[in-house]
């Protein structure tokens, strides 16, 4: 192996290591819920994420999504 390949699984591997950031969890959420989520991010997230921050990222979403929808139909049926 090459330095610049070793550097590269090295860095490769502090990436993957660290936890996701809000954004991330947000994305997954988002990215999960429409069935578009990637194996990298999946995997990620089983790997480094804590159960609850996602339960209560998909909470919120589902709830602003049922609002959404709720005021969406009063508008249009008023």
């Amino acid at each position: 192996m090459t330095a610049i390949r070793i550097f590269q699984l090295a860095a490769n591997k502090v990436k993957s290591s660290a936890k996701p950031k809000l954004l991330q969890i947000i994305g997954s959420v988002l990215a999960s819920a429409f069935g578009v989520q990637s194996h990298k991010n999946y995997s990620r997230d089983f790997e480094h994420g804590a159960l609850a921050i996602y339960i209560i990222v998909g909470v919120v979403f589902v709830a602003a999504l049922v609002t959404g929808l709720l005021m969406l139909v009063a508008a249009i049926t008023s």
